[in-house]
């Protein structure tokens, strides 16, 4: 008869020994599973298994190829050792004889002991770089073939992008290898043929065989990377101060001594081993030796390039660099998708009273929907009017437009999130952190115009979400944003007390599907481990149907799913009367684009240099969509011309949509990211001028306007304007506008806009985006800093912001939006007062209109503006100056802004 009560024994501790095996695993392996879960719950959960197996089949299979190069080799070498008997009896005679043959014995037959742990040794260190650059290896094997070519040697620009990163990295790995490998068969030879104690042999055959294979594949890969070096000329800095890549000196003097270089090496190593092999060719070896060393030499001297420089470069700088200098200004122009820039010149009326009375009621329409609030300031107000709850706190304000009673207007607003650093001290504990105050609620909506010394007009506010022009949004909650949030367990059995909810029956349950479901004590367990919180395991308060919400803030969430893209600093909200979203630009870089000049750009608000990215290729090529509620998030490709993108999303089926499959209402709130424009205008500034005589003496280079009345003194951000289409009637577009004046001067030189384009059958927009340059006659227009003079000298203007500016206030003038319309340029700028006392809340008083030399302030733009327009009949005889104007660049197009380039809608 079994014993039955062994055998339960027994079971019962295999079951807990599987139990607790099955924990320690769990624990040893928490960061994969969580990350696994996470994956899971987004639906990624293919993109996680693929990506981790890319990067380990790539990583590991570059280690298991270097492991074979080294084994291999040492097997081979065991096998050409060539010790017999006989010297293995005389060498046991002599005292240290067993040890000898103990050693060669080992050597000989390769033993296990010996070859393999060196050769894992040698292929993890030589294969260590991989392991940070694995994504390189995926690029080359599926990026795609560019649509462009390098200047100078005319290669597919896909090259550089995907290849030559790559080959660089494996070129300097094989030249490592091999060197090694050539020295540790030398050493094992030598080891044979010179510590046995017996007399001189010629090297077997098979030993000489294999050494010289192993030299020959060496000077194989110096070749490899005689050539390669070629292609770095491509990234030249030395004439940084004038332009990028390679000039005379380095195509028409280094250049050659590589291919000399090369040539050379290649001959002195052949003429070598045929000495070795042969007897003969010593003499042959010594010249191509000689003529290496010289070529060597001369290429990293700097004394004949210097001399070139001097006597050859520095006297004739366009006509020896006219080449290299267009090369640079093309490649730089393509590699910031500043290729296709349009030049407009606009032509200046010279009456403007009859400007006026040409444009007629058109002008106010034009300035009927101008955004007078700055963001910066406006966040400040929020904060103060519609903060509500210590814990909520609006982290930005973004610009929309929104259609407002069949008009699309432009708005201002800001979502209100949960901010648990906001709390009294008292109340930040664990289940007030992570179970009660667990999401934002609700957006705030104003029109972009607004009056001053008037109580400020919403379109949508409080917690209530009320709305006088019909807006409104089914599912308020924001538990996704761009705070710094912790993790959330929801729902969960806690009954919070007036915390916002768009549930009916009053409840903070959270119904949707987002997060991870934590309905098993491993998974509690799991999260335990991870976040470092025995609370999670013990709570009672966590049921079954809880969801485990993490990474919760919008930039953390995009860069874990594809960390290959940078995202732009300024996520920003949008509205469907359904969900609150999060739209982020999102871009592909590169810093080998040949020939282009490199820039370093932070894309993270208060990054420091060392933080900021260096690039000189950038595309946004990605739209990410980020739901509020439950943290779902898509990604869009805005630009499919983008080869860096079609390389991952051929690498990763099912990770990217076409942009024209993300829902219309947040299509619509697509926009051309500011800190893309920003930074293509600051390349712009510079490579507008294509004519390589222009662009060395850098006449006409611009700098970013300045906006002396604002407070602190800063150049201008470009601002977000509404406008109309020029060919498609029926189609409205969000553009950005940025002022730009000469190096050292204040007068304006272009507006430059960027935005979308219409297609060309007016079916929607075209998100890749465009830059239109719109050129100003030369010293006759005003910049802000000039018009913000005209201001401080305006006696009334003067002596009113003297009264404000005491009794506890202080008067702050916003941005100066310039808005060219018709044959003319107005400029508007808000006036704020703010307390200065502990709680400020900037209020909007007046607002300065300008246009040629008239100056007014009221307190509403249509004010203001009949005031200027009865101040310009008045003096209608009054003109600008004129000027000559310069010749028009080449392909520059001279016309007046069309009316319906930038025509504001009223509300």
């Amino acid at each position: 008869m079994p014993n039955w009560k062994n055998l339960l024994i027994y079971l019962g501790i295999a079951v807990l020994a599987l139990f607790v095996g099955g924990l320690v695993v769990g624990v040893l392996f928490t960061h994969f599973l969580v990350d696994w879960w996470w994956f899971d719950a987004l639906n990624f959960e293919p993109y996680f298994w693929l990506r981790l197996l890319y990067r380990y089949i790539l990583s590991g299979g570059v280690t298991l190829c270097f492991f074979l190069i080294f084994f291999l080799n040492f097997w081979v070498a065991s096998n050409y050792l060539g010790v017999d008997e006989t010297e293995f009896s005389l060498l046991a005679k002599s005292p240290e004889g067993s040890g000898y043959q103990r050693l060669l014995h080992r050597f000989q037959t390769g033993s296990m002991q010996v070859y393999l742990p060196l050769s894992v040794v040698l292929a993890t260190i030589i294969a260590a770089p991989f392991y940070q650059h694995w994504e390189d290896a995926l690029l080359f094997f599926f990026g795609p073939s560019a649509a462009a070519q390098d200047p100078i040697f005319a290669k597919n620009i896909s090259f550089y992008l995907f290849s030559f990163p790559l080959f660089k990295l494996i070129q300097d790995s094989l030249l490592w290898t091999f060197a090694l490998l050539s020295i540790a068969m030398a050493v094992l030879y030598w080891i044979e043929h010179r510590v046995v104690p017996t007399e001189h042999r010629e090297w077997p055959k098979e030993a000489r065989i294999h050494l010289t294979g192993l030299v020959v594949v060496a000077l194989l890969i110096v070749c490899w990377g005689f050539m390669l070096e070629r292609y770095a000329l491509l990234y030249t800095n030395h004439h940084g101060q004038v332009f990028f890549g390679p000039g005379l000196v380095e195509m028409d003097y280094h250049l050659p001594l590589i291919w000399l270089n090369m040539l050379s090496f290649l001959g002195a190593t052949l003429a070598w081993l045929y000495q070795l092999n042969q007897g003969r060719g010593l003499k042959a070896a010594g010249v191509f030796g000689a003529v290496f060393l010289l070529s060597l030499g001369l290429h990293h001297s700097d004394f004949i390039p210097h001399l070139l420089e001097k006597y050859v470069v520095e006297p004739n700088p366009v006509d020896s660099e006219r080449e290299h200098m267009q090369a640079n200004i093309d490649a730089t122009l393509d590699a910031f998708n500043l290729k296709d820039v349009k030049f407009v010149n606009f032509d200046l009326a010279t009456d403007l009273g009859a400007e006026i009375e040409r444009m007629g009621p058109a002008l106010e329409q034009h300035l009927a929907n101008i955004p007078v609030w700055d963001e910066d300031l406006l966040d400040e107000a929020f904060q103060q009017l519609q903060g509500i709850r210590s814990y909520y706190r609006f982290s930005s304000v973004d610009v929309g437009r929104y259609s407002i009673r069949g008009r699309l207007q432009q708005v201002d607003l800001a979502a209100r999130e949960v901010n648990i650093d906001k709390l009294p001290d008292a109340a930040r504990n664990w289940e007030n952190r992570h179970l009660r105050f667990t999401h934002g609620y609700g957006v705030v909506v104003i029109p972009a115009a607004q009056r001053g010394e008037e109580p400020m007009q919403w379109y949508l506010k409080d917690l209530e979400q009320q709305s006088s022009v019909g807006l409104a949004v089914k599912r308020p909650d924001i538990y996704y944003g761009q705070e710094n949030l912790d993790y959330a367990i929801v729902p969960n059995k806690l009954d919070a007390v007036e915390i916002s909810t768009s549930e009916p029956d009053g409840k903070t349950d959270y119904r949707a599907q987002g997060g991870v479901p934590i309905d098993s004590l491993f998974r509690k367990l799991i999260y335990a481990v991870k976040h470092r919180d025995e609370k999670i395991f013990f709570s009672g308060n966590i049921g079954g149907d809880s969801r485990m919400l993490s990474r919760r803030n919008i930039v953390e969430r995009i860069k874990t799913l594809a960390p290959f893209l940078e995202v732009d600093n300024d996520p920003y909200v949008a509205i469907t009367p359904d969900r609150v979203y999060w739209i982020q630009d999102a871009y592909t870089l590169s810093n080998h684009y040949p020939v282009a000049k490199s820039i370093s750009y932070p894309f993270k608000a208060g990054a420091t240099e060392k933080q900021s990215k260096t690039f000189n290729y950038i595309r946004n090529s990605v739209k990410v969509l980020v739901d509020a509620y439950d943290g779902t998030t898509q990604f869009y490709i805005s630009d499919p011309a983008d080869p860096i993108i079609q390389a991952y999303r051929r690498a990763y089926p099912g990770l990217f949509k076409d942009v024209g499959e993300m829902p219309p209402l947040l299509r619509e709130q697509l926009r051309y990211p500011r800190d893309l424009f920003a930074l293509q205008m600051q390349i712009y500034a510079r490579y507008h001028q294509t004519n390589p005589d222009q662009f060395y003496q850098q006449s006409e280079t611009w700098d970013f306007a300045r906006n002396i009345g604002a407070e602190p003194v800063r150049p201008m951000q470009p601002y977000y304007l509404t406008v109309d289409t020029q060919d498609c009637p029926n189609l409205q577009k969000f553009v950005l506008i940025s002022p730009m004046t000469p190096v050292g001067r204040d007068n304006l030189s272009v507006l430059a806009l960027a935005g979308p384009t219409e297609k060309a059958d007016c079916t929607g927009l075209d998100y890749s985006g465009k830059v239109v340059i719109y050129k100003f006659p030369q010293k006759q227009i005003d910049g802000p800093a000039q018009i913000s003079a005209l201001i401080d000298q305006d006696p009334v203007i003067r002596e009113q912001f003297t009264l404000w500016d005491q009794r506890g206030s202080r008067v702050k003038r916003g941005r100066t939006i310039i808005l060219p319309i018709g044959h003319a340029v107005v400029y508007v700028q808000p006036v704020y007062i703010s307390a200065s006392t502990t709680t400020k809340i900037p209020e909007l008083v007046r607002v300065i209109v300008s246009m040629g030399t008239e100056v007014v302030m009221d307190r509403s733009l249509d004010a203001a503006l009949k005031q200027l327009i009865a101040q310009l009949k008045a003096h209608k005889s009054r003109q600008l100056p004129v000027n000559k104007t310069s010749a028009p660049e080449p392909g520059v197009v001279s016309s007046p802004l069309p009316q319906t380039m930038l025509r504001s809608r009223q509300p």
